[in-house]
C-alpha cells in the first residue's frame, strides 16, 4: 500500500510560529508531505506551504510572512473590549477584514481553489457549531481556499462565527485542535502533528476567570487531541507526534516572539527527528539488501 504522508498542523494563535522552525527541520532532514491539514493558525501555515510549494525557498517566505503578521497585529491586544462590545451586541468586523486582506496580500487569490493546488493536497478544518463537528474544507477541489481559510481562522472575540450555507462556521480549533482525524479520514497513513497546546498555566490555584477559561480550555483542547491520537493507534496509523513549547506562555494574540518562536521549534523538532532514525541495519541486511527502516520510524523521506 502506497505511503501517504500527512503533516498535520494544530492551532495556537501566535504559537504558531513554533510551526515555521519545526517545519524547516523536516523539510531539511527530507520529509515531504503527501497531505497538509490545519485549523486555526496551523491553517494558515498549511495553506502558505501548499500555495507557495513546499520547499525551504517557501520556509523562508513563510518567515517573512510572519513578521508582517506581528506589524499588522492581526488579533488585537484589546480582546476584553472586544468581548465587552459582543455582549452589548456591537461586535467590530475590522479584525476580519484586516485578516482577509493580510492573506490576500501574501499569495491567495479570491479566486484560487483547492483542486488549482499542485504538489501537495490541502485540507483546512473549521467548526460547524450546528452539528458540532469539524467542517473539512477540501474535499471538494471546487471549494474556495479563501472560505476555508478564513472560517478555520474566525476565532472570537476578534471575528465573529461565519454564516455560510447554512452553517455557522468558527476556529477548528474548538473540536479539533490537532486535526488527525480529519488526515485519517482524508486517507493519510503516516502522520507528523505539530502540537502547540500548552498545559502551562492549568495549575495555578486561582478562581480568577482568566484561570477558569485557561483550564477549561486546555482541557477540550488536550482531551480532544488525546482521542484523535488515539484513534489513529487503533487504525494501525503512526503519529508522531511533537510538542512544541516555549519557556514562556505565549498568548495567542501576541505576535512579538517570532523570531525566537522559530528557532525554538527548529530546535525541538530536530531533536524528536533524531529520535526516529533507524539504527545502522548489520552488514548481513545490506548485503541481502533488507529494508532497514524501524517499525517506529516507517517515514516517507523525500528522494
Amino acid at each position: 500500500m502506497r505511503r501517504t504522508l500527512a503533516f498535520v498542523l494544530g492551532g495556537g494563535g501566535a504559537r504558531g510560529a513554533l510551526q515555521v522552525g519545526a517545519l524547516r527541520a523536516l523539510l531539511e532532514s527530507g520529509y515531504h508531505p503527501d497531505l497538509l491539514v490545519g485549523t486555526s493558525i496551523g491553517a494558515v501555515n498549511a495553506s502558505f506551504l501548499a500555495i507557495h510549494g513546499v520547499s525551504l525557498k517557501t520556509i523562508d517566505t513563510l518567515v517573512e510572512a510572519w513578521y508582517d503578521a506581528a506589524a499588522a497585529e492581526l488579533l488585537p491586544q484589546n480582546y476584553l473590549w472586544l468581548i465587552l462590545r459582543s455582549i452589548l451586541n456591537r461586535p467590530t468586523i475590522d479584525p476580519y477584514h484586516r485578516m482577509r486582506e493580510f492573506f490576500l496580500s501574501h499569495g491567495l487569490t479570491t479566486e484560487m481553489r483547492f483542486g488549482d493546488i499542485a504538489g501537495v493536497r490541502l485540507a483546512l478544518v473549521a467548526t460547524d457549531l450546528n452539528n458540532g463537528c469539524p467542517h473539512v474544507y477540501g474535499q471538494d477541489p471546487d471549494q474556495l481556499v479563501l472560505e476555508g481559510l478564513l472560517a478555520s481562522t474566525a476565532l472570537p472575540p476578534w471575528i465573529r462565527p461565519i454564516e455560510l450555507n447554512g452553517h455557522t462556521l468558527m476556529d477548528g480549533g474548538l473540536v479539533s485542535t490537532l486535526p488527525v482525524e480529519p488526515a485519517l479520514r482524508l486517507g493519510a497513513n503516516e502522520i507528523i502533528a505539530l502540537d502547540l497546546i500548552d498545559p502551562r498555566g492549568t495549575t495555578a490555584e486561582s478562581f480568577q476567570i482568566g484561570s477558569f477559561m485557561g483550564k477549561l480550555i486546555y482541557s477540550v483542547e488536550q482531551r480532544n487531541s488525546d482521542l484523535e491520537v488515539a484513534l489513529a493507534q487503533a487504525k494501525r496509523v503512526p503519529v508522531h507526534r511533537i510538542c512544541l513549547r516555549w519557556d514562556e506562555q505565549i498568548p495567542v494574540w501576541d505576535f512579538e516572539h517570532t523570531d525566537t518562536l522559530i528557532a525554538h521549534g527548529e530546535a525541538i523538532a530536530r531533536l524528536e527527528i533524531a529520535t526516529w532514525q533507524s539504527p545502522r541495519k548489520a552488514w548481513w541486511s545490506r548485503w541481502l539488501g533488507l529494508d532497514d527502516r524501524s517499525k517506529t520510524s516507517r517515514l516517507k523521506k523525500e528522494d
